[in-house]
């Protein structure tokens, strides 16, 4: 596969990645509903030891990250994470942060991707929560992933 194509194919696997939880939860009612559109809420980086590669307790390309995340505005907290080099998306990914959530392992995101191998990236991280169907953000976390 040449670089265009390949490029291409990540692009629309992010894209997909990125709708797939929204799209998941259309139709279930009870998403979103669990909570007010306020209250407090914080969100943190953790890198946890057994999958720091190079055991220097910061995200770095290759390793392995989570999120502390709470909040008091709702009982189904969702949270995205976008990576991007010099303005280019090169990894994204989407998680529910509640007990019943049915993909429990995807709280536990591997940095890096088809497009992204390798090389520092500016990654956010938005916890959010759906109400009346729509995006509500709750709280934003900008960090470096590390080369």
């Amino acid at each position: 596969m040449n670089h265009r194509a390949a490029l291409v194919a990540s692009v629309a696997f992010v894209v997909l990645a990125i709708a797939f939880v929204p799209a998941a939860l259309a139709g279930k009612g009870s998403h979103g509903n669990g909570g007010t559109t306020t209250g407090t809420s914080t969100l943190s980086l953790a890198v946890p030891l057994w999958v720091d590669l190079n055991g220097n307790n910061l995200p770095n390309w290759g390793d392995t990250v989570t999120f502390n995340v709470s909040t008091t505005a709702t009982t189904e907290p969702f949270l995205e994470l976008d990576c991007s080099q010099n303005g280019v998306v090169v990894y994204g990914a989407n998680t529910g942060y509640f007990d019943s959530y049915t993909w429990p392992w995807t709280k536990y995101m591997k940095l890096g991707s088809q497009m992204w191998t390798g090389g520092d990236a500016a990654c956010t991280a938005t916890l959010f929560m759906f109400v009346g169907g729509k995006q509500k953000t709750l709280a934003t976390l900008n960090f470096t992933a590390y080369a």
